[in-house]
């Protein structure tokens, strides 16, 4: 049972673990232990609510797939468990990242000051142009 907050809960039905070998160099056993985690979390399927689900759709986050399946590996560990709870802490953390509300940007104008200054330093920067040209005669 993954807990994201207070109402929602994922069953561990919902969330399908394998294990795979994991990449890059290594020592010993290297090429015998798989202890990598490859997590995948159908989101269309699941049992969080339609909210959380339509912002999690909306995401452009390379981890979600265009079927919307959320797919994490998870290596960075030397053991399994280590590995399955790093990739379920990612999980819960996309989906709460996914739902968080964002506060809305309140357009402001530029004061008084600095549209003077913007054109003061147009008007300075087309006179340095201007006596750029061919010498009048």
């Amino acid at each position: 049972m993954l807990r994201i907050s207070h109402t929602v809960e994922l069953g561990d039905h919902e969330i399908e673990i394998s294990q795979i070998r994991a990449q890059g160099a290594g020592g010993q056993n290297v090429n015998k232990v798989a202890s990598a985690v490859h997590l995948r979390f159908d989101i269309s399927a699941s049992s969080l609510p339609p909210f959380y689900k339509e912002r999690l759709l909306a995401l452009s986050d390379r981890r979600i797939t265009k079927e919307g399946v959320v797919v994490i590996k998870a290596q960075s560990h030397r053991t399994f468990e280590q590995n399955r709870e790093d990739a379920l802490e990612r999980l819960k953390e996309l989906i709460r990242d996914a739902v968080k509300t964002r506060k809305a940007r309140k357009p402001t104008k530029p004061t008084l000051g600095s549209k003077r200054r913007r054109m003061d330093s147009k008007t300075k920067k087309g006179q340095t142009k201007a006596l750029r040209g061919k010498p009048k005669l």
